[in-house]
């Protein structure tokens, strides 16, 4: 068809074309001209063929809209809905949206358009094909004015790609709503805020259930019900939906129109299923619409009531429940409500002239509203008037009309003769008091525009004689024996059922599964045929088809060559056989029309002379049409059994699929089952020309489509391998979900496809993002895997170490132990009685006190055996023949065993009575007696140790002592409680306490000494192989050189069930002096963090970066790639002076260069000197024989007692919070001459304490006097070298300096400070701090430059899908010319932008959106450290933890009109304190799992420390205690009074002064 010109808003001319494969046809023209802005109209039945092309529109940036009615495969089927086709190409990559109503799939095709250009991204916009594209609707329209506005509007703000997909889109939505007053969101909740009940939907549906959730509410403003409705489907966003959803919810029912044979799930319950996954929320899969006319408000209603009686099936159909005896009304009563039978055009004649009109017409009816004033889209059942032109063929309408009528409606017939009237008719009239009137000139009446109310009034009503209620009821007989009972889905299907649905879906009568015949699956052969499911029985099949289209092509040929038809024919012949031989793309379809054409012109043959010939060759006429040939095999095909059919099909050369469903559970497979079974994929790719595809249906729906695709246009034997793992006798799809899940992210079964027909660059496509040993080492040997990594960076291999590693387990660990426990007991020397000691240990202090007990013990000459209690040497049973037992155990959570130690107690309770009575026992508990805060919680105190110590007397043990019970409350902590024990212990094993002189702790100070400036063992330890860690010193060592060894905590359990060592990996932490680092720097670190870490970058609390993720075999490239840049990781951790910070912005630009000079200089001068670390990661090999001799000036072979930290603030910004480390220097400022001329100094500040020991506290910095700026460096190193020679270098829980001052006096500790460094303090200077927050936006720069800060939540830099911030921050970097300077508070400033950059630089940030600083005052002023998963110390979560903390704060803040206002709010995990909690004005500090203290009472300026007001919360009672303080601080507070003042002031804490009185309640 040629092209309709028409011309859009502005006057330019488009082209409007009808096209068979429209999406094809736009894919081709998108690779061939130049871009344009392009709309495709195109049927539900085209999307699955069109996979390819949605694919290719995905990766493509010309923000192409596809607009699609949703509808089913079968286009004559009736009912309300079905978006089935539609959701099974919801994987493709494009953006879904979704309308529900006329009016709303017109504004969408402008947003969508709008969206789709300003983000780069194609979108699908879908709607349902019957209630919105087969709706007649007044809707209201845009002008060509308006459009221009509100294109001119929005479009002004777009930028270069990519932009967020879902901010775009509020964005435009948002404007949109602004010109129009009509309002959109992505995702909407509407009903009761605190919501048990919730139903989710898209499409016209949705608008149903919001309409019932309404009006059941107006009704009942206590019922807990809500609706969710998705308009944007893609991308799915379970945070921003769990953040607009109640946190009350307990049930939710997912309502879809699908008819999927192929999975038993619908996709959008999947989705939700996901976004539920780890809650307590019951979820229910419901279909509607697929069969019925009908989504009525009663259906939504009885979904409700089942909802909230529980008796919901997991799977159902909504018109299959039992509605409610009460008639839901929905729509108001001014509505006017008609039905018209079996004449649409009278119906919209009549609806036509009015406003706010709708016509639906279902079924022969036609619905008509008027004076609505939202959407209805639902059928009429109580229709105050039904009209009925004519009663031809009507019969059945006309009664199901009436039966919707209200009692006492009217019917308006279109004749004059009341005996025409069917009997039966005639009677439903009489019951249901029916008026009505006859009018012969119906259409001209209605014609004219009048209201049906005002054309009853001009008409004669019919009186209704009284014998039409007398018509004789007809009985119906009913066979019983023809009703069939419908089975579930899938609840006893085969197995490859929803693949062979798939297949049937894609290549419908081209299909042809040649084996499984006449048997119900692939997994039961029939009796009569039991080779049928071979794959050599199937090979057999389609290699006879194969040759019967080989001798066709032949004759075909022959008879071509030898003239003996006529010429047209033998084009015709001819242009068939050169589409089968053809080398390009393999096109089924085209040569399949040739092959009927073909057909076609032989047959017109047959009764001629011609006959004899053609007749040779219709008798192969099948074979003129190509098949999809496929074997359907189950995973016992990768067995010996099968594998040889399997050898014949891939290495025939013909065009052949196998496909082959996998059911094995890999993440609970046994190794010896494993080994028996061959890897399909990898044994088909090693053959080089075969397609495979690894494919899962639960990960991937429209990834399998793509494969089956893919692999039928593959000319040659093609392999797809889909895994649908099944536990248990029958099919569980949400088992399946997880365990595919499970399985895609750690390798075991990676999603990939090799395809030998293209670009060998092109040949693997991974579309996982793990991938197993085999598949690496495949790869690698193909050279694929160096192509495959530059592409994917996000790739992941499981490490053949670790498959190793469980094979040497187990058979390793007896011997470790073994070997372990000689060590420890001294076998040669010791000839005392044997002890065994276990612990149970999560933080360390249980571990600690079991080695130094066991130590003890082995001085005194006893045989010992340590281990924690998961670990003990054989089978629990063997306890029996140990002689004496030791059981040291700490508290877990609410009296929970640690860790370590729950299969020992499970093991524990599974023994027989008195199977211990030779076994003696002493029990030591660790726990805290004030770790719950109600009197009733103390049944929790000790617990673990409590029972521990019952469960061995009654298993017949004799104690050695009485249960000894150390509590973190006491004076020493646990140590006293721990020294009351241990002389009993001693005493009862016959030993004195006082014996031999005990071994000597190892003190760290000790170590350093030792370790020959540093060195130690690093060197050897870093090319150990066995061990993805280090040691313990040598992890103390490696802190110095800026690295932290960790492990994933969230797979430390399941690791450890699979007999894995820990998931460990390294942090390094990069010294950036006052946080300024250059855009080269910034990329390097980038480069780094996403080859070797874990593809983000961290902005620390301290100004430095960090990179997470590290393996150890990739530590010395990684540091050498930081050196590169000219920054180090030296001296960032470890027993020195760590980075330096100062403050970001200076209210007085030139005073930032003039501080970081000052930061600079300090930093070379208090540097290690050692030349250890240039040794270790940059040469690659020790000075040999130590011929050149390290020296250590300043800090001595010993370094420092601890870590020593300090800043400089300017004032009036204390961002650095200057008064919490242990050298503080604020800046005096002249501001005439822009010059600093001094520095008041504040020494002994610090934020660590322990949980349990008040000998430990916080302490804010003491001021001393003001220096002259020349005299900073010799008065800061005089400071350290006091620490150095006055610090506690025996108690490291007392070594930091602020102790050394409360110890030593601080005018003693001042006084040395003059001596040594002969200059005397002045009078410090006044100076005003306003705040210790971050400056956000621009602000002046020196030089006419110009600096932005920018909030970064937690200082974590990466992306997600609605934030590329990584990605955004790279690319700048790749043009800013000044710097990045990080802040205290863990944000980012860029620095130095010049004016001429200035409008670019801005364009930039707006385009990734890190301009966005609409964030709440609470948001930008809460800061968390790291903690869970990788920190070792942490004891609760808080990086993860907080953002969530804060949003439900925010509702609190804004209500209490505080949304702008700043409450310095932070977190950390454990108490060390590295987010400077104890100065905030609320902080939470972790304590254990989602437990916490409170503290309040900090200042705004950092310059005073808070208390504790309320220990071991959880997120109720935190929220239960700050959201009604919030509140009453917004009613209360004097003018300007922060929050850490008014808490005083209302008398929630005490005033803290210093850090002694921290813990005085």
């Amino acid at each position: 068809m040629s092209p309709v010109l028409k011309v859009n808003v502005w006057n330019q001319p488009t082209k409007l074309l009808e096209r068979q494969d429209a999406l094809s046809k736009l894919v081709s023209s998108i690779s061939t001209k130049d871009k344009f802005i392009s709309a495709v109209l195109v049927s539900s039945q085209s999307l699955i063929s069109s996979i390819p092309s949605l694919y290719a529109l995905a990766s493509s940036n010309l923000g192409t809209v596809v607009h699609v009615p949703a509808d089913g495969a079968d286009e004559e089927q009736k009912g309300f809905s079905n978006f089935t086709l539609v959701m099974s190409v919801g994987q493709c990559g494009l953006s879904f949206l979704a309308s529900s109503s006329v009016q709303e799939a017109y504004d969408f095709v402008l947003i969508s358009h709008i969206t789709s250009l300003r983000t780069g991204t194609s979108m699908l916009h879908f709607f349902d094909n019957r209630r919105v594209f087969d709706e007649f609707r007044t809707i209201q329209v845009m002008s060509n004015e308006i459009l221009l506005e509100f294109e001119q509007n929005v479009m002004g703000k777009k930028t270069d790609y990519p932009q967020d997909i879902v901010s775009v889109l509020s964005e435009v939505m948002h404007d949109f709503g602004e010109l129009t007053g009509r309002k959109y969101l992505p995702w909407s909740y509407s009903g009761h805020s605190k919501a048990e009940s919730i139903v989710v939907l898209m499409g016209a549906g949705a608008i149903v259930a919001e309409e019932v959730v309404s009006t059941m509410l107006t009704q009942n403003p206590d019922a807990k019900i809500g609706v969710l409705k998705i308009s944007l489907y893609r991308p799915w966003s379970s945070r921003a939906l769990l953040n607009i959803l109640p946190r009350s919810i307990k049930r939710v029912a997912t309502l879809e129109p699908i008819d999927n044979d192929t999975t038993s799930w619908n996709p959008l319950f999947l989705d939700v299923a996901s976004m539920y996954q780890d809650a307590d929320v019951d979820l229910f899969s419901g279909q509607y619409g697929i069969d019925d006319l009908d989504f009525s408000a009663e259906m939504v209603q009885a979904v409700f009531d089942h909802l909230e009686t529980n008796t919901l099936d997991r799977h159902f159909k909504v018109s299959q429940l039992q509605l409610t005896s009460d008639h839901l009304v929905c729509v108001p009563d001014f509505v006017e409500q008609s039905i018209f039978v079996g004449s649409e055009s009278l119906a919209l004649v009549y609806a036509g002239s009015k406003e706010r009109a709708q016509v639906y017409t279902a079924d022969g009816l036609s619905y008509v509203r008027l004076d609505l004033e939202q959407n209805h889209p639902f059928l009429i059942h109580d229709a105050s008037v039904v009209v009925i032109p004519s009663l031809i063929n009507q019969s059945q309408s006309v009664e199901d009309a009436i039966g919707a009528l209200v009692k006492g409606g009217s019917v308006i017939f279109g004749f004059s003769d009341s005996h025409t009237v069917p009997a039966s008719i005639k009677r439903l009239i009489y019951v249901k008091e029916v008026n009505v009137v006859f009018i012969q000139e119906l259409s001209e009446v209605v014609s004219q525009g009048t209201r049906l109310s005002h054309i009853l009034l001009n008409y004669k009503t019919f009186l209704i004689p009284s014998d039409w209620n007398h018509v004789p009821a007809v009985e119906v007989e009913f066979d019983k024996s023809a009703c069939i009972a419908v089975p579930e889905v899938f609840r006893h299907a085969p197995l490859e059922t929803p693949h062979l649905e798939m297949l049937d879906q894609v290549f419908g009568e081209r299909l042809e599964v040649a084996n499984a015949i006449q048997a119900a699956s692939i997994w039961s052969s029939p009796e009569n045929h039991p080779n049928a499911a071979t794959p050599e029985f199937g090979y057999g099949r389609l290699i006879h088809g194969i040759q019967e289209h080989s001798r066709l092509v032949s004759s075909v040929v022959d008879i071509i060559q030898s003239d003996r038809l006529p010429l047209d024919v033998v084009k015709v012949l001819s242009q068939w056989l050169l589409l089968v031989h053809s080398p390009k793309a393999y096109d089924s379809k085209v040569i399949n029309t040739a092959g009927e054409l073909a057909v076609q012109v032989l047959e017109a043959l047959v009764n001629t002379h011609y006959g004899p010939i053609v007749e040779s060759l219709l008798i192969r006429r099948n074979s003129f049409a190509t098949k999809s040939n496929w074997l359907i095999g189950s995973d016992a095909w990768s067995r010996d059994l099968g594998l040889s059919g399997i050898h014949h099909v891939i290495t025939s050369g013909e065009n052949i699929n196998l496909l082959v469903v996998d059911t094995t559970c890999y993440s609970t497979y046994q190794e010896e089952e494993e080994q028996r079974k061959k890897d399909i994929g990898l044994f088909a790719m090693n053959y080089g020309s075969v397609y495979v595809a690894s494919v899962a249906l639960y990960s991937s729906y429209t990834g399998v489509l793509q494969a089956l695709i893919e692999a039928d246009a593959y000319r040659g034997p093609s392999i797809v391998i889909a895994y649908l793992p099944q536990k248990g006798a029958s099919p569980d799809p949400l088992e399946s979900l997880k365990e595919t899940k499970i399985c895609v992210d750690n390798g075991k079964w990676p999603l990939y496809r090799w395809n030998p027909a293209l670009d060998e660059s092109k040949v693997f496509t991974l579309d996982s993002q793990c991938i197993k040993r085999e598949l690496e080492e495949f790869l690698k040997r193909e050279n694929h895997l160096s192509l495959l990594s530059s592409a994917q960076p996000d790739l992941k291999l499981v490490s053949s170490l670790e498959h190793d590693m469980k094979q040497r387990h187990s058979e390793m660990k007896q011997k470790a132990r073994l070997d372990y426990a000689r060590l420890l007991s001294g076998i040669s020397d010791s000839n005392g009685p044997p002890l065994t000691v276990l612990f149970g240990s999560d933080n360390g202090n249980a571990e600690t006190l079991a080695k130094k007990v066991s130590a003890r013990a082995k001085s005194r000459g006893l045989k010992v055996k340590l281990a924690a209690m998961d670990d003990y040497d054989g089978d629990i049973k063997d306890l029996a023949s140990e002689t004496n037992l030791v059981v040291i155990c700490s508290t877990a959570g609410q009296g929970e065993m640690p860790s370590n130690s729950r299969e020992f107690w499970k093991s524990l309770n599974g023994l027989e009575a008195g199977i211990f009575s030779d076994l003696s026992v002493s029990v030591l508990g660790l726990g805290d007696s004030h770790y719950w805060p109600r009197k009733e919680d103390i049944v929790f105190y000790n617990r673990p140790g409590k029972l521990l110590d019952a469960k061995f007397e009654a298993l017949g043990a004799s104690r050695l002592t009485p249960l000894g019970l150390c509590d973190d409350q006491d004076e020493d902590g646990f140590e006293t409680g721990y020294n009351v024990w241990l002389p009993e212990l001693w005493k009862s094993l016959g030993i004195r306490g006082d014996g031999d002189e005990e071994e000597p702790v190892y003190t760290d100070n000790q170590m350093k000494l030792d370790s020959n400036f540093l060195r130690g063992d690093i060197s050897q330890e870093l090319i150990d192989n066995s061990t993805g860690g280090v040691s313990e010193t040598t992890q103390k060592l490696m802190k110095f050189h800026g690295c932290y060894v960790q492990d994933d905590r969230d797979i430390r359990d399941e690791r450890k069930k699979q007999g894995l060592e820990k998931a460990f990996s390294f942090l390094i932490r990069i010294r950036t002096p006052g946080g300024v680092s250059t855009p080269q720097q910034w990329l390097m670190f980038d480069e780094l963090s996403e080859k070797y870490g874990n593809k983000t970058m961290k902005l620390t609390t301290r100004q430095a970066y960090q990179l997470h993720g590290v393996l150890k075999k990739d530590l010395r490239t990684t540091i050498k790639g930081i050196n590169k840049s000219l920054l180090t990781t030296l001296a960032t951790c470890g027993d020195v002076n760590r980075n330096i910070m100062s403050t970001a912005i200076t209210e007085i630009p030139e005073i930032h260069g003039q501080v970081q000079s000052i930061v600079e200089e300090l930093k070379d001068l208090l540097a290690p000197k050692t030349n250890a670390y240039h040794e270790i990661w940059l040469d690659d090999k020790l000075v040999a024989g130590h011929a050149v001799q390290d020296q250590e000036p300043l800090y001595s072979p010993a370094y420092l007692p601890r870590k020593f930290k300090i800043v400089i603030a300017v004032p009036p910004n204390n961002d650095v919070d200057v008064y919490a480390h242990d050298l503080g220097l604020i800046a005096i400022v002249d501001k005439v001459k822009k010059s600093v001329v001094g520095y008041n100094v504040l020494i002994g500040g610090g934020m660590g304490q322990t949980h349990g020991n008040k000998k430990t506290y916080p302490r804010p910095a003491s001021l001393v006097g003001f220096i002259p700026t020349e005299s900073i460096l010799a008065i800061s190193q005089a400071i350290v070298e006091v620490q150095r020679d006055h610090g506690d270098r025996l108690n490291r829980k007392h070594a930091r300096f602020k102790y050394t001052i409360d110890d030593l006096g601080l005018d003693f500790v001042k006084k040395e400070i003059e001596t040594r460094s002969g200059i005397i303090f002045e009078e410090a200077r006044p100076f005003v701090f306003e705040s210790n927050l971050d400056r956000y936006g621009w602000s002046r720069g020196i030089n006419n430059t110009w600096n932005f800060g920018m909030f970064i939540e937690n200082g974590r830099v990466k992306d997600t899908p609605d934030f590329l911030c990584k990605t955004g921050l790279r690319e700048l970097a790749k043009f800013h010319k000044g710097e990045f300077r990080l802040t205290a508070n863990q944000h980012l400033v860029i620095s130095n932008v010049p004016e001429e950059d200035l409008e670019k630089t801005k364009a930039h940030l707006a385009k990734y959106n890190l301009d966005n600083l609409a964030f709440s005052g609470l948001r930008k002023s809460a800061m968390a450290c790291v903690a869970l998963p990788t920190c070792s110390l942490a004891m609760a979560e808080s990086e993860r933890y907080l953002p969530k903390l804060v949003i439900l704060l925010e509702d609190t803040m804004e209500q209490a009109g505080l949304a702008n206002d700043s409450i310095v709010f932070r977190m950390t995990g454990c108490p060390n304190g590295c987010a400077r909690p104890y100065l905030a004005e609320i902080a939470l500090v972790g304590k254990a799992p989602s437990t916490y203290n409170l503290y309040l009472g900090g200042s705004p300026l950092g310059s005073r420390l808070n208390k504790i007001y309320k220990e071991n919360l959880q997120e109720e009672t935190i929220l239960n205690e700050l959201k009604p303080m919030i509140k009453t601080y917004a009613l209360e507070r004097n003018q300007d009074e922060p929050f850490g003042d008014w808490v005083i002031r209302a008398g929630y804490v005490k005033k803290t002064t210093t850090g002694m009185d921290f813990h005085t309640i």
